[in-house]
């Protein structure tokens, strides 16, 4: 669910000291979209947001979550956005903060 040596990479990208800033952000970005994809979708904005979410799971090691994201961006790019399961992403955004929060150095 979570690439580990991603999370590490980024640490030592940013640095110790910044690292818990920049997990803060990134949580805080991605849910307040996924938070207006539970309120009022907006399908013909769908794709751009799939794939903001995808960038932001692949820089924090979210693995799964960013796989989610990147079938939904290409779903709603074929003219399928409706077809998205949208309950999985959240529901996988939800177990990989969760683990990634338990297991996450210094954050």
């Amino acid at each position: 669910m979570i690439d580990w040596t991603r999370v590490e990479e980024l640490k030592q990208e940013v640095g110790e000291d910044d690292f818990s800033e920049v997990v803060d952000l990134f949580l805080e970005e991605v849910e307040e979209t996924i938070t207006r994809l539970k309120q009022t979708p907006d399908l013909s904005q769908l794709e751009e947001d799939m794939h903001f979410l995808k960038g932001s799971a692949l820089n924090l090691g979210f693995e799964q979550f960013s796989t989610l994201c990147q079938a939904g961006e290409t779903a709603a790019a074929a003219g399928g956005a409706e077809t998205v399961n949208l309950p999985e992403i959240f529901t996988s955004y939800d177990g990989s903060k969760a683990e990634f929060l338990k297991g996450a150095p210094s954050t």
